[in-house]
């Protein structure tokens, strides 16, 4: 078969029916989850607004930051999707590894 042969395979009325409730809940989640992404950076915004310690304000900016990116890793670069459990381990043990080394050289230059 040459790759600009298609087949379709025809789906009976469960299996459309599962791949749409499946896709619809995928399509929700989505939304809750770009709802929640903005929600945390109106929080960065207030926190900023409010005239709160540069001491307070960096730390729960750069918690939100992450809590995004992981939101946005998980759901929209499709992580929770089955099959991307290698790509997960390596995403996240490079993350690890970065985390110490900044952690590390930080605890260099300042001790």
């Amino acid at each position: 078969m040459g790759h600009d042969t298609h087949v379709v395979v025809a789906k009976n009325k469960t299996q459309y029916e599962y791949a749409r409730r499946k896709r619809s809940h995928h399509m929700q989640m989505q939304v809750v989850t770009f709802a929640i992404m903005i929600f945390l950076t109106f929080i960065a915004f207030a926190t900023v607004a409010a005239g709160m310690s540069a001491f307070y304000v960096a730390p729960v900016i750069l918690l939100l930051a992450a809590v995004q990116v992981v939101l946005q890793l998980y759901y929209f670069m499709h992580m929770s999707d089955k099959g991307h459990n290698m790509a997960a381990f390596f995403l996240y043990s490079g993350a690890l590894f970065g985390f110490t080394f900044i952690i590390t050289f930080l605890t260099i230059v300042w001790w």
